[in-house]
């Protein structure tokens, strides 16, 4: 049950200013986004018809709080066939840059910040890493200069 004290009325243009936010009211709900997502197919949750529908009601809590925003492939297949020529790809990604702006983001991208941070790559690679890397003939490759990527990436947060 939706309560309307709970919907906040600017969410939807809040999304349509950020990049790719703009086609979110081409939307008219005909379904084929998700009949053709294989996201959908694995995972219930990931509706883009339903989270495009949710926006424009003003769920913000809802949509930035959940999972299921951080679900998309990117595989572009909903897109291809959306009959309104919505970049439902797009129009995901900024629903997730305003969710990044209001502090909420999915754990697997601040572990990959946490890897980096640590390894330098998205990876930590051992001595077992650079023992195969020398058998085919590849440079070993440096693990303490973590402290290059944490420059790179703006301090330690």
């Amino acid at each position: 049950m939706i309560s309307f004290d709970k919907l906040d009325p600017s969410f939807p243009q809040e999304v349509m200013k950020e990049p790719g936010g703009e086609y979110l009211l081409r939307c008219f709900a005909c379904g084929t986004c998700a009949a053709t997502c294989p996201v959908r197919e694995i995972e219930e949750t990931y509706n883009p018809r339903k989270i495009i529908r949710m926006v424009v009601l003003g769920m913000r809590d809802e949509v930035l709080k959940s999972d299921f925003i951080w679900l998309c492939s990117a595989c572009y297949m909903c897109q291809e066939r959306c009959p309104q020529d919505v970049r439902i790809t797009e129009l995901i990604n900024a629903i997730k840059n305003v969710a990044v702006k209001h502090g909420y983001i999915h754990p697997s991208y601040t572990a990959q910040l946490d890897a980096l941070k640590n390894f330098s790559r998205l990876y930590e690679v051992g001595e077992f890493e650079n023992k195969k890397r020398e058998r085919m003939g590849l440079p070993a490759l440096d693990v303490t200069r973590a402290s290059d990527v944490v420059e790179l990436l703006g301090g330690e947060g």
